[in-house]
């Protein structure tokens, strides 16, 4: 589920009856529950409204959702032979790095 780029994942708890649902893409830790899928949609955007509102409360900025950067470190060895390929491949670094994790996720 989404709401306003933040993203949660759904689990079923059988016993209970219920699904329980977290944002996934903050560190800080979001929650919600429902019985259905109306309930579960509202939930989220509740749960996402407190969040923003309790952060402008306290004059903090809210965690966004990730902005799409982040430092990957490797063995020297294993750099040269990704520049090597994406030189091969005729694109940056960057893209061909993108482009394989692209592929990884299909």
């Amino acid at each position: 589920m989404h709401y306003k780029g933040y993203e949660a994942v759904i689990e079923y708890d059988e016993e209970a009856g219920l699904f329980h649902g977290e944002v996934i893409n903050l560190r800080d830790v979001l929650t919600f529950q429902g019985t259905s899928a109306a309930e579960l949609k509202q939930a989220l955007a509740g749960s996402i409204e407190d969040y923003l509102a309790f952060c402008a409360e306290r004059g903090e900025e809210p965690e966004k959702p990730f902005s799409g950067q982040f430092v990957v470190r490797a063995e020297p060895i294993l750099h040269k032979a990704i520049s090597s390929a994406a030189r091969r491949a005729g694109v940056s670094l960057n893209k061909w790095v993108v482009m394989t994790l692209e592929r990884s996720l299909r």
